[in-house]
């Protein structure tokens, strides 16, 4: 799964004029499902981010989690996420996953989320959307399941 991870200090998302998710202090999460994910990736990736401390403390130091602060958080399915653009002038989405698989997977994620007790508002799936927000800081970034798809980082070593 690959997550773009954007702390906000508001969110919205509509479809069709309707107001279908909306957020204060929170997270943006625009989710792409990979053809090759699993419930286990949508379980780590929650896990992951609802305890990324990205948010400041009382020093302005990114030491706070959402959990910690009680955020919500809005999820966006996004299968642009796995455009490949390193050939050609129009992205290849092979990779992504089929949107049986990758609707299966957005909900569990959503699941996940919830479990925590963290608020979750969402767009609609396979819907023509548009995603407003305030990014916070900013901050954003972005979130790879299994880390060796990606190659592994500085953490993984």
């Amino acid at each position: 799964m690959r997550a773009v991870v954007q702390l906000v200090s508001e969110a919205s998302v509509t479809v069709a004029d309707e107001v279908t998710g909306r957020i204060g202090r929170g997270l943006l999460v625009l989710l792409g499902v990979h053809q090759d994910d699993t419930a286990d990736d949508a379980a780590l990736l929650a896990d992951k981010i609802a305890n990324l401390r990205i948010f400041p403390d009382e020093a302005g130091k990114m030491n706070r989690s959402l959990l910690d602060i009680g955020g919500g958080m809005l999820v966006v399915s996004q299968f642009t996420l796995y455009g490949d653009c390193r050939k050609g002038r129009r992205p290849s989405y092979s990779a992504a996953a089929p949107p049986t698989l990758a609707d299966q997977l957005y909900r569990e994620f959503i699941a996940q989320v919830r479990r925590k007790e963290i608020p979750v508002a969402t767009g609609r799936f396979q819907a023509m959307m548009q995603v407003a927000l305030v990014n916070d800081g900013p901050v954003t970034l972005i979130l790879d399941t299994p880390p060796a798809r990606m190659g592994k980082g500085p953490d993984d070593a």
